[in-house]
């Protein structure tokens, strides 16, 4: 589904990406742990289009989206979801009219298709009851769930969540992974998860990819990761002070 083929990118003489390679499969959820700095959401960036790489190829479906012409680069993008860290939600609409907004903008829809979409959506997510309340009336955790519902609007074939359980208590932590984890195997899309969240990267991801001095240097599955030998790998995963990673 998603190539990352010798992706490299830097800013101001600072290299960020550096010959990046990675594969996403198909309806799996990958999740790309790294340090909080590191790389992980200018990768992101790169994966939807919001950046062009210095040099290397971004395949989605086998097509390179940096030749791609604007128009047909949006056409891509309406194959993702995106979760935003905090939400991003539109301060003045309410919680029903922010999940609607994508049908409003990309589809002609009549309002009780428009209603029979949000509704369905925000009970998946366990927001029955909650479409009338503003952002500012809601928890953290219930507007993350709020981006989830917008983002899976459109039924997209690929979800993209930015740092999901950053600023939320372990137990609302806890609520979100499961939700990630229910929607997967309620709408089957392949998911890409950046996190430094170790318990929830194994939790959720089938895969578990870590970014580190700009390369993907080592993926595998959770059990493989919780086993690794590399002392980047150890480090990161049990949160020492000790090893090769500088603080």
């Amino acid at each position: 589904m998603i190539i990352l083929q010798g992706l490299s990118k830097s800013f101001n003489g600072v290299k960020v990406l550096d010959n990046l390679n990675i594969e996403f499969g198909d309806k799996q959820i990958t999740v790309v742990i790294g340090r909080s700095g590191g790389g992980k959401s200018v990768m992101l960036k790169h994966i939807i289009g919001l950046m062009k790489p210095d040099s290397g190829k971004v395949l989605i479906g086998g097509i390179d989206i940096n030749a791609l012409k604007k128009k047909e680069l949006n056409e891509i993008r309406k194959k993702f979801g995106m979760v935003f860290q905090d939400g991003a939600l539109l301060d003045s609409l309410t919680v029903f009219e922010n999940t609607a907004f994508p049908l409003r903008r990309h589809l002609k829809l009549s309002e009780n298709e428009i209603k029979d979409r949000v509704f369905s959506v925000l009970e998946d997510v366990g927001l029955k009851g909650q479409d009338k309340k503003m952002p500012s009336e809601i928890s953290g955790g219930m507007r993350k769930r709020v981006g989830v519902a917008r983002a899976l609007i459109l039924n997209p074939e690929i979800m993209l969540f930015d740092e999901p359980t950053t600023g939320l208590d372990p137990v609302m932590s806890d609520v979100i992974n499961n939700l990630i984890i229910s929607m997967h195997n309620k709408f089957k899309f392949t998911g890409i998860i950046i996190s430094h969240d170790i318990s929830g990267a194994f939790k959720t991801g089938d895969i578990i990819a870590m970014l580190y001095d700009g390369r993907i240097i080592e993926s595998g599955t959770p059990e493989e990761f919780k086993n690794s030998a590399n002392p980047v790998v150890k480090q990161f995963i049990t949160g020492s002070m000790e090893g090769p990673i500088l603080i």
